[in-house]
């Protein structure tokens, strides 16, 4: 009986983003450049703040974690769908699908918690500047990343567990082009009803806790800017604007694919990519494109070589 219970699934194989092959030879080049694009990106931001002496304060330290978080995002999902394109049977290892869910989540979890903590520095450098650099000292800064990582982990590691003790021995194909949670789910040989309303509610309270607290942040930083200045609300949202666009691209399809009870394949699989490739790409130009500091840097990196 026990031996019945026991995984007997080895591989998954992916249904990809579509079934024309021409298309899918199309997209080949797009998706390995917007790949290349953002690992550039994402690690010219990090080498920069670290090599550039006046980019060592906590913003950029919080802004740093977050272009790693990213290029680690989208790298266990793009480059693997950029080589199936190539592929007529697109498969993926049983412990392969297992550590995609994991690093997802893992990623994933850690990166809304991050952005909750850029939010509150931001609200202590608009807020109260006079005590931003004995509040956000060095020590904290260090802890407050510390935590976002251990959040992300003990998410992933929750999600990961509830899914191994599902019984897989029949259906294998997932209508994706990685292993997300809810299409994992289905292949499952027993009822996941129960199961996910859990795991779905162990998402759904890390990201609503974190997008209520962003929310509440930002709103909290309007108002109190506009109330000591009469042109206040403008220059505040000059200075959390790029911070609340990301906001906005990371969380808008979370929610939408997690919340939204009915589940259109094509909707899902256009968001999936959207948080896994797009934003990770999106997010260093929208924090840079605007930033002068970042600007600045760049220049005094060009006329240095």
């Amino acid at each position: 009986m026990e031996e019945a219970n026991k995984t007997v699934v080895s591989e998954f194989i992916f249904q990809g983003l579509c079934t024309s092959r021409e298309l899918q030879i199309f997209l080949l080049m797009p998706f390995s450049a917007l790949y290349l694009m953002t690992v550039i990106g994402n690690l010219f931001v990090v080498t920069l703040i670290i090599i550039d002496h006046h980019l060592h304060s906590p913003m950029y330290f919080l802004l740093a974690n977050l272009s790693f978080i990213d290029f680690c995002l989208s790298s266990v999902t793009t480059p693997k769908l950029t080589t199936d394109l190539l592929k007529d049977n697109k498969t993926i290892s049983f412990g392969g699908c297992m550590s995609q869910i994991l690093c997802v989540h893992f990623f994933g979890g850690g990166e809304m918690v991050l952005l909750v903590t850029m939010a509150y520095d931001r609200y202590v450098a608009i807020c109260r500047p006079l005590h931003y650099t004995s509040i956000m000292d060095r020590q904290k800064c260090i802890w407050l990343v510390l935590i976002s990582w251990i959040i992300g982990f003990v998410h992933a590691m929750s999600q990961l567990i509830l899914i191994l003790e599902l019984p897989f021995c029949g259906p294998r194909v997932i209508d994706s082009f990685f292993c997300d949670i809810p299409l994992v789910m289905k292949l499952a040989c027993t009822n996941t009803d129960t199961l996910g309303i859990v795991i779905n509610a162990d998402s759904g309270v890390l990201a609503t806790t974190c997008f209520l607290l962003l929310l509440i942040s930002y709103t909290y930083i309007l108002l109190a800017v506009q109330h000591h200045s009469k042109d206040g609300s403008s220059k505040a949202l000059s200075t959390c604007t790029s911070h609340i666009i990301v906001v906005v691209l990371f969380f808008g399809p979370c929610i939408f694919i997690y919340l939204w009870p009915v589940s259109i394949t094509w909707v899902d699989k256009f968001l999936a990519v959207f948080y896994t490739v797009i934003t990770p790409l999106l997010n260093p130009a929208i924090y840079t494109l605007r930033n002068k500091d970042i600007k600045s840097a760049v220049k005094k990196l060009k006329n240095h070589r």
